[in-house]
């Protein structure tokens, strides 16, 4: 019997941040080998954080992604204030939230309508899409206008925020000065509404997958800046305990860590935060759920898109709903010390959980730092569903099976460098 053997290579994956490879390698119909192959360089922020101020890691970290950095100089903060035995009164998080959810809008309507729209719809990219939907890209560019105005009035500026640090922020913006922002969100949420409609009319192939899902969960609200750790199989835990479950491994042909939950593969961000806590939805954001027919859980990663259009909803009321309550924290910041030595910290990167941990040392200086970022968590799940889509697709040309592939990839919206900040490297002398 002759054997057949096929390999194709993405070279570089084309609509998502960072630089990252797909090599498939496919013998007799099964996929033999399937990497997501990561090459951009490790970037060390472990390392460079060893030495560090206890007060420093904030504005590092956020230095590791330009879409994200809220989510790092959170996670960031509440493992610090955990060192600390800190607890931030409500104000602190009420404009921390806010904070967020500007990232939230900003990081979720760049990947709708620059990354991931344009698989939809038979375009290659944004720039062919304005020509051809005009009217998309400016509500895409308005809904973006918005979040960034929040990130600049919170946080000092849209890209790598100045304003935050352990125990709150340097300044409490006045009443006064977030009112601007109100009008601009009002508007901006009847765009988001009409994202949902748009994104939900897109013909998204049968594709559930079966990955347990992980993902925070808090109480009283939808999470966001911190909560609980729980998943679809029952599994629950705070932040200290999240390195006993989750343990990260080296593999060939990554310079990112992969990640298992007691060894097993799981999957974190939009599907997991939404299948998990889509109860709390509230308003207009669970009205454009349910029309979008997401149900109490979207377990397919094309539809992914439809829920982080919900997510830009809720993260619009919710911001609104914090300006229309705003009371001005003061002091702006909690009086931090450290009073033990480790500290644990979570939140919700759009892309999914953000994980920080920090050891101080005698003199309150970072001695060891671990990050875990959600695009490592999720590169086993990625290379399971794109293992499975060759499979499936044994008569595909290369063409198009390398397309195919692409589209899983984006459906995940990785963020290849905020993954690349580690690598373990093993030095033989001969």
């Amino acid at each position: 019997m002759t054997s057949s053997r096929r390999e194709m290579t993405v070279r570089a994956l084309a609509r998502v941040e960072g630089e990252g490879r797909l090599d498939i390698t496919v013998r007799d119909g099964h996929a033999e080998r399937v990497d997501l192959a990561i090459y951009e360089p490790p970037r060390f922020f472990e390392s460079f954080l060893r030495g560090r101020h206890y007060l420093e890691p904030p504005d590092i970290t956020s230095r590791i992604c330009g879409i994200c950095p809220v989510a790092y100089q959170v996670s960031a903060c509440n493992a610090l204030e955990d060192a600390c035995g800190v607890i931030v009164d409500d104000d602190i998080v009420d404009l921390r939230r806010l904070l967020y959810c500007g990232e939230w809008i900003a990081s979720h309507v760049l990947h709708i309508y620059f990354l991931h729209a344009p698989d939809f719809l038979g375009v290659p990219d944004s720039i062919e899409l304005a020509r051809t939907d005009r009217a998309a890209i400016e509500r895409g560019l308005a809904l973006k206008k918005a979040g960034n105005a929040v990130l600049d009035v919170v946080g000092g500026r849209p890209i790598h925020p100045v304003n935050v640090r352990v125990g709150g922020f340097h300044h409490a913006p006045t009443r006064a000065e977030l009112a601007p922002l109100a009008a601009q969100l009002e508007a901006a949420l009847d765009h988001a509404v009409a994202t949902v409609d748009w994104v939900s009319s897109f013909d998204c192939p049968d594709f559930d997958v079966g990955h347990e899902f992980l993902a925070l969960q808090h109480p009283s609200r939808y999470a966001i800046e911190d909560g609980d750790i729980v998943s679809t199989s029952g599994f629950h835990c705070t932040a200290s305990e999240f390195a006993q479950h989750v343990s990260e491994h080296q593999v060939p042909h990554s310079t990112a860590l992969h990640a298992t939950l007691d060894g097993r593969r799981y999957l974190t961000g939009p599907l997991a935060r939404y299948s998990l806590n889509s109860g709390q939805l509230t308003g207009q954001a669970a009205a454009s759920a349910a029309s979008a027919g997401l149900g109490p859980r979207c377990r397919n990663p094309y539809r992914s898109i439809v829920v982080r259009a919900v997510e830009v909803v809720y993260a619009l009321e919710e911001a609104l709903r914090i300006i229309d309550r705003y009371r001005r924290p003061t002091p702006p910041a909690a009086a931090v010390s450290p009073v033990r030595r480790v500290g644990h910290g979570v939140s919700e990167a759009p892309r999914g959980l953000l994980y920080h941990r920090y050891e101080l040392d005698a003199d309150d200086l970072v001695a060891a730092a671990a990050i875990v970022p959600p695009t490592s968590q999720n590169q086993a799940a990625i290379e399971h569903d794109l293992c499975r889509a060759v499979e499936a697709n044994p008569a595909a040309s290369n063409e198009d099976l390398t397309t195919m592939c692409e589209r899983i990839i984006r459906n995940y919206d990785p963020c290849i460098s905020c993954a690349t900040h580690f690598l373990t490297l093993t030095v033989h002398h001969r």
